[in-house]
């Protein structure tokens, strides 16, 4: 109770402020060496929040343990077979990779014309043409890539696959290109390699995959094949790992089954390609935890050196108040009290050096939100959980207790006869 009314006295007050008030510039210089730390690191912590929020956000529609595997040619002879043969990924290599490697937990062939660098499939719509990149999609790849498909219409399905359906999904550009302004396209035909299709979607695109633009037509993989005579090839596997797999593991078990399927050298690293996102992914939340550890070790640093220079200012102001004090001891002042005056000060100073620094942080942190808004880069709400902020202001709490204790126990050790004698 005592502590209490000690801690809302006036008079408490007045005395911290005016020995704040005696040094006020050492003070200040002294202050923002705390500020300085709490502010390095709330703006690099803030900075990590915001890249790792950014790549969020950017890969928010795919999963993160992706895998895009594609069939190169052998660079070792094997089995009879000469350096240079091409190879062909099929179909039911997709059943066997999904039956012998566990951690596999979607996985999608595809084909596609005019994606990377081929002729692209003339599509027409009246008077209206254009060419675009069309793609044969298993109704799995939207487990794997979220197809974002507006409402009043939807993606591939199972029934599409199974009976060949000559139906597709085009892309905005595509449908701004081929269709009136106010026209619905849902439940209309466009014409891709002369064959009429149906457009029963149109999906909103993002580039979260290596490949893919805003003009891209999906048709179900069986129609695709029976369209180009594709047979059971594919080009590529869309694969995504259980989100617990080590997704670089999966890469190397990925090519070896495949190996061991089209009889490949074990050593042949480049008879097959692979873009492994998860991998990628994994490196850049490494590097932003990186940078969230960095922010911590040099803000506690920078903080404590400047608690420090608070307790050595306390430590000039005892000596230079010992008559002072001597006098408060002499007119009945507990020691307790004079220690708690000595501490609540180092704590004061170093409180308010904390809010202004995350403040002045919180404020460099919304200017950097403002100037990455409308850029093409992975940045989004650069912000430091609360947890973190409070977590910070406790530790200066502490350090301001700990640090205040020693010109405390200075301020308790004079004695009120040696202290009058002081000149």
């Amino acid at each position: 109770m005592n502590s209490i009314r000690f801690l809302f006295d006036k008079n408490t007050w007045q005395e911290i402020f005016g020995s704040i008030g005696k040094n006020k510039t050492r003070t200040i210089i002294t202050v923002i060496g705390v500020l300085w730390g709490i502010f390095i690191y709330i703006a690099l912590a803030g900075a990590a929040k915001g890249m790792d929020n950014g790549f969020e956000k950017n890969f928010e529609t795919v999963a993160k343990n992706s895998i895009w595997a594609w069939s190169q040619s052998t660079s070792i002879p094997y089995a009879g077979f000469k350096t240079g043969r091409q190879l062909r990924l099929k179909v039911q290599d997709a059943t066997v990779l999904k039956n012998r490697i566990p951690e596999i937990q979607y996985i999608a062939p595809v084909n596609t014309r005019g994606a990377f660098g081929g002729a692209s499939a003339l599509t027409v719509r009246g008077i209206k043409s254009n060419s675009y990149a069309v793609y044969g999609y298993f109704p799995e790849i939207a487990k794997i890539a979220t197809q974002k498909i507006y409402d009043n219409g939807r993606f591939i399905n199972d029934e599409d696959i199974a009976q060949s359906r000559k139906v597709c999904v085009i892309g905005e550009r595509t449908q701004q290109e081929l269709f009136d302004k106010d026209e619905d396209p849902i439940g209309g035909y466009i014409r891709v390699e002369n064959v009429y299709f149906q457009v029963v979607g149109v999906h909103k695109f993002t580039q979260t995959t290596p490949f893919g633009t805003d003009g891209d037509i999906y048709i179900p993989f069986s129609t695709f094949k029976k369209l180009y005579n594709t047979g059971d090839n594919s080009q590529f596997f869309t694969i995504a790992a259980y989100d617990d797999a080590d997704v670089i593991q999966v890469e190397k078990d990925i090519k070896s089954v495949l190996r061991s399927i089209h009889q490949v050298h074990p050593e042949d690293e480049r008879a097959f390609g692979a873009f492994n996102l998860g991998e990628i992914f994994s490196k850049i939340m490494g590097f932003a935890d990186g940078i969230t550890f960095l922010s911590l070790i040099v803000g506690v640093v920078t903080i404590l050196a400047g608690v420090i220079g608070i307790g050595n200012i306390l430590l000039i102001s005892v000596k230079e108040r010992t008559k002072e004090l001597g006098i408060r001891r002499a007119l009945g002042a507990t020691p307790r009290e004079v220690r708690s005056l000595i501490i609540l000060e180092s704590v004061f100073l170093t409180m308010i050096a904390g809010i202004v620094g995350i403040i002045l942080g919180a404020g460099v942190l919304s200017l950097i939100n403002n100037l990455t808004k409308d850029i093409n880069f992975p940045y989004t709400n650069p912000t430091v959980p609360i947890p973190f902020v409070l977590g910070a202001l406790a530790i200066m709490i502490i350090l301001g207790t700990l640090i205040g204790s020693i010109p405390a126990q200075r301020a308790v050790s004079i004695k009120p006869i040696d202290a009058l004698r002081e000149e």
